[in-house]
């Protein structure tokens, strides 16, 4: 990658460092809430239930939206071959992120919430990120130039940029008191804002997807297809309706959840075009597993199929009753989450962190050993709450008469493999982001060294 003049900052790449800190918040965060399925009560004085599962979800959501923008600005530089202009805007987007996600998890500390379900911290912490949000579309429309004969990326990250400040703006309406009387309303509004919020930042990151795909293959041939435009305008679609099968639980107009049917079906494309391309996919990693960020995307790729397969299921209403409210919802969000964000945002940070001064992939042992120690666990951590979703379902519809407690107790075993996946996953990660980290401090140290040292050569030569 290109160093900055004088060893400057480049702060694409200090968004992508500081999320992969918040997902090491978010690691740690999730194993203690998850310990506390096991053993109840436990660390209750100091870090109760109440607190880690916001320090867990804002830490995720942090770590998402980090990884997203310093990886569309980093990929959106390359894609110019020049610097981009306003790079003290950039610095000062860097900066208020930074200081507002921090701030609100100290916040989460002290007990601070707004009882939301993905910001919960207090209302006033999102007027700088709402601002910070604005920097950013600045920053990206005054390098854009014209959207005409664009790549399909150019086109996913400007309307995700776009409508995530809209469904965030959106998300902060229950501040108005005749929507946060209103709970059917409020409930409406969240569970819309954030479903579209999270096809906002998807837009993001799959744009980032396409971008590393077309660099490792060295072609744009797929960036400017057909194909790719259709699925572009398809994903488009879903993130302006795909929201209607989250409230299928509330007293809304039926309208609106036909409607929400309707388009959660339209998935169903999706996943036939995985089922179709997977021959040429293996055909493809065949050409280029030795090359690290592709593993992560042919795994998330396949994440995308299983993932994708239980959100079908869920956005049928018959089944959507048994699943809502249990652990199956919490297993496609983790699928989502890691499966597959988790995993892109891995490759873009392989793909910018992971190179050496001549442009090779550095190699490491901990990093390929951590991609199967994370799929592996994965995988564990999925089935296990997914059973523990339906053991959970099978007792509100069919054991009106058990104590919840006594659910809770049989649970225990799956909670215990939960766990126990948990921690792989901590631990693959670690492998991952240490070296990462490592390799591109050391980088950096080399690249000021030789700098210094033709700084001091040149300084002899002037005063021979």
């Amino acid at each position: 990658m290109e160093q900055y003049p004088n060893h400057k900052i480049n702060y694409s790449v200090a968004f992508i460092k500081m999320a992969l800190l918040f997902l090491l918040s978010a690691l740690s965060f999730g194993l203690l809430a998850a310990l506390q399925y096991i053993i109840p009560g436990f660390g209750r004085d100091t870090f109760s239930f109440e607190k880690l599962r916001p320090l867990h979800v804002s830490s995720a959501v942090f770590w998402i939206i980090l990884g997203a923008m310093g990886s569309v600005i980093s990929f959106f530089r390359q894609h110019k071959r020049r610097k981009l202009k306003n790079q003290f805007w950039i610095k000062v987007q860097f900066y208020i992120f930074t200081l507002s996600f921090g701030g609100a998890l100290v916040s989460y500390c002290f007990g601070i919430f707004s009882g939301r379900e993905y910001w919960e911290f207090h209302p006033l912490l999102a007027i700088p990120i709402a601002i910070g949000w604005i920097v950013f579309i600045v920053n990206f429309l005054s390098n854009l130039g014209t959207l005409k004969n664009q790549p399909v990326y150019i086109w996913m990250w400007f309307t995700g940029i776009l409508f995530f400040l809209f469904t965030y703006v959106e998300s902060n309406l229950w501040l108005i008191p005749a929507i946060n009387d209103n709970l059917v309303k409020d409930m409406t509004i969240q569970w819309k804002s954030y479903g579209s919020m999270v096809g906002s930042w998807n837009l993001l990151i799959y744009g980032s997807s396409i971008f590393l795909m077309d660099a490792i293959s060295g072609s744009k041939k797929y960036s400017y297809s057909n194909l790719v435009f259709a699925l572009y305008f398809l994903s488009l679609f879903n993130l302006m309706f795909n929201w209607g099968h989250h409230i299928y639980t509330l007293p809304t107009s039926l309208y609106i959840k036909d409607i929400g049917y309707l388009v959660s079906m339209t998935e169903l494309f999706l996943f036939g075009r995985i089922i179709y391309l997977w021959r040429s996919s293996v055909t493809t990693a065949q050409k280029y597993f030795h090359i690290r960020p592709y593993r992560f995307l042919l795994a998330a790729d396949v994440w995308v199929f299983l993932t994708l397969g239980l959100a079908v299921c869920m956005s049928i209403p018959a089944l959507n009753i048994y699943m809502h409210g249990t652990h199956v919802i919490v297993a496609h969000t983790m699928g989502a989450t890691i499966g597959i964000n988790s995993f892109l945002l891995i490759a873009f940070a392989c793909y910018i962190l992971g190179k050496k001064k001549n442009g090779n992939f550095f190699k490491s042992k901990w990093i390929d050993i951590g991609f199967w120690v994370i799929n592996i666990s994965l995988v564990f951590f999925w089935i296990s709450l997914i059973v523990a979703g339906f053991i959970k379902s099978h007792w509100m519809f069919h054991q009106p008469d058990v104590p919840f407690g006594v659910m809770m107790m049989s649970l225990k075993p799956w909670f215990i493999s939960f766990y126990i996946s948990g921690c792989g996953l901590f631990i693959g990660f670690c492998m991952i982001i240490f070296p990462l980290l490592f390799n591109h401090l050391l980088r950096d140290e080399n690249n000021s060294f030789f700098k210094r040292k033709e700084n001091h050569n040149l300084k002899e030569m002037v005063l021979d």
